[in-house]
């Protein structure tokens, strides 16, 4: 692909809307790089955990995030990419559902939202980019070319990310799940710094019913018009 055809593509949406199982589908199809900006936040969550960081106090919030260093990193047996906190990769860590109970607190920060929101423009000044999350085609890359908002059926999300939580712990239940999803969705929608809301100029891919390469043909198609 020219240079010249490469573009930034934004992908926003709610909690386990596959957001970015479409951003990796993209990513390898078009060869671009991909950004996974969640696994920003559940790295800082991470960290802030591990050191028992208190984030309702100012000072040692911003003394923490001096501390943090975060990079992106290609595994090579894989292809995909991962994320370092401080050069540990932690890319399953973050996954559990300690960090996922906290990282929306943790992502409504001011200064949190700052420091992340300035290593992902900087990540990202170059074309040829695909990133995930919530304040993306909002806040991050406003003139990205293009911006997809994904949804999918509340039932539906709690379905998907109860399997991907299960194989982790199975003891964990669907009730547990369920009301995870719901605090987030309220959190990420409701913060004062960059809530969840749909870019006026995003596309809307609602995936309930779509396959992967369904969902992975419509986001084509919307990107061979931006090029």
């Amino acid at each position: 692909m020219e240079k010249s055809k490469k573009i930034t593509i934004a992908i926003d949406g709610w909690s386990s809307c596959g957001k970015s199982t479409l951003a990796k589908q993209l990513s390898k199809e078009l060869g671009y790089i991909y950004i996974d900006s969640g696994a920003m936040y559940r790295a800082i969550t991470l960290y802030f955990l591990r050191n028992h960081i208190d984030w309702t106090n100012e000072p040692e919030v911003d003394e923490a995030l001096s501390n943090i260093t975060l990079e992106f990193r290609s595994n090579n047996k894989t292809g995909d990419s991962e994320i370092y906190l401080n050069e540990e990769n932690v890319e399953y860590v973050i996954r559990d559902l300690v960090v996922a109970e906290k990282v929306s607190e943790v992502a409504a920060i001011k200064a949190v939202r700052s420091f992340a929101v300035a290593q992902q423009q900087k990540m990202g000044a170059e074309k040829g980019i695909i990133m995930d999350g919530r304040d993306i085609g909002t806040t991050v890359f406003p003139n990205a070319e293009l911006k997809i908002f994904m949804t999918a059926d509340n039932a539906i999300r709690v379905e998907r990310r109860f399997k991907e939580l299960y194989e982790k712990n199975p003891n964990i239940t669907i009730e547990e799940v369920k009301a995870n999803l719901e605090m987030r969705d309220y959190i990420d929608s409701h913060r004062e710094v960059s809530p969840l809301q749909k870019a006026s100029d995003a596309v809307v891919i609602d995936n309930s019913d779509l396959t992967q390469t369904q969902q992975l043909q419509i986001a084509l198609k919307y990107v061979r018009m931006k090029q």
